[in-house]
């Protein structure tokens, strides 16, 4: 039997068991389908604490977890031999009308864009910069986590869907999955958007749709985030431009007005674009919570834990979430007591 029964194999579950087992416990997680293909695969994998105007709790929150990012992937690469595609890149939002934003103290103006990223529309008058944003490619950090898990010892089970977490006198007795029932000391529900399944939540389904182009002549050196379109460039030439923002359930599927669309704000934006061949499309479902605050702490239950609702932050929260539920269950923290919006 495993210390902690971890449901939900993403970014969060699988951050989350490799740093229980960093400490010691005995993890196993459990993912319906393969390890991080839900939301995690279909990010961007931008670091954007500042280039994402979070604010209150949600920034302080997003800082702390950007500042434990080079550390987190140190260790990680350690661990498995592996790159993650972790750059501290900087983040340019770019502007047409400036107006109050002269004032803020991230702006720089054209011509200090211009140095900071050549080929931007002639149309760009300015906009902010922050260097300390970056990204990570999600993908290969989700493959490395999963390596980084398997090493130490994470059980990984896929294919196995769990249907109810019982519980009798405010307590989690078993899981019922597909594979029979499965008991531990301890729970931890990160299953994303699909939480509300086994837990009401609020937490509920955005979809994103995204897609890639290529880039032969790698020009592109920084993340762009403007208001309705960003543009991430990898180290390998691809360039992926998302996304949308749909509250349509878990409805799949691309379409060709949102692809046109995020094309069209793209080349606005970054003209060289139009010339690019389009690699792949996609789309994703991100776990929305009220105020885009992720829920992390504690249950009604006395053993189950909680990390689910991170929207458009998974990514970027994935080493703070990990590193305050080890410190939950390891009872180095407040458990009862403690909301989410105090951890």
């Amino acid at each position: 039997m495993a210390d902690i029964l971890i449901i939900g194999g993403g970014v969060i579950g699988l951050a989350t068991a490799v740093e229980l087992a960093l400490h010691g416990a005995k993890v196993t997680v459990l993912e319906r389908g393969i390890c991080a293909q839900g939301a995690t695969w279909a990010a961007a994998g931008m670091l954007a604490p500042e280039a994402e105007q979070l604010d209150g709790e949600l920034l302080e929150l997003g800082l702390r977890s950007r500042a434990l990012y080079p550390e987190w992937i140190r260790k990680l690469t350690h661990i498995t031999g592996e790159d993650c595609g972790y750059r501290q890149c900087g983040i340019f939002a770019p502007m047409i009308e400036i107006n109050e934003w002269e004032s803020h103290p991230k702006y720089i103006d054209r011509q200090q864009a211009n140095s900071i990223q050549t080929g931007l529309s002639q149309d760009i008058a300015g906009g902010l910069w922050f260097p300390e944003d970056g990204q990570v490619d999600n993908r290969r950090l989700a493959g490395v986590l999963l390596l980084a898990a398997r090493s130490i010892g994470v059980e990984i089970l896929e294919g196995v869907t769990v249907s109810q977490i019982a519980h009798r006198a405010g307590k989690v007795t078993h899981l019922a999955t597909s594979h029979g029932d499965l008991q531990s000391d301890r729970y931890l529900l990160a299953t994303g958007a699909w939480s509300k399944e086994l837990m009401p939540l609020p937490v509920t389904p955005r979809k994103g749709q995204m897609l890639a182009v290529f880039d032969p002549n790698h020009s592109l050196d920084r993340v762009l985030f403007a208001p309705n379109v960003y543009i991430v460039p990898r180290q390998d030439g691809s360039i992926i431009i998302g996304a949308t923002v749909e509250d349509v359930g878990f409805t799949d599927g691309n379409t060709t007005a949102a692809i046109d669309r995020l094309l069209a704000e793209a080349i606005s934006i970054y003209p060289s674009i139009e010339n690019m061949s389009i690699q792949s499309t996609w789309w994703g479902f991100r776990p929305y919570a009220p105020n885009e605050m992720p829920i992390i702490g504690m249950s009604d239950y006395a053993n189950l834990f909680l990390a689910t609702g991170h929207y458009r932050n998974g990514i970027l929260l994935a080493p703070i979430t990990a590193h305050l539920i080890a410190n939950l269950i390891n009872d180095k923290m407040p458990t009862r007591e403690s909301s989410p919006d105090q951890i």
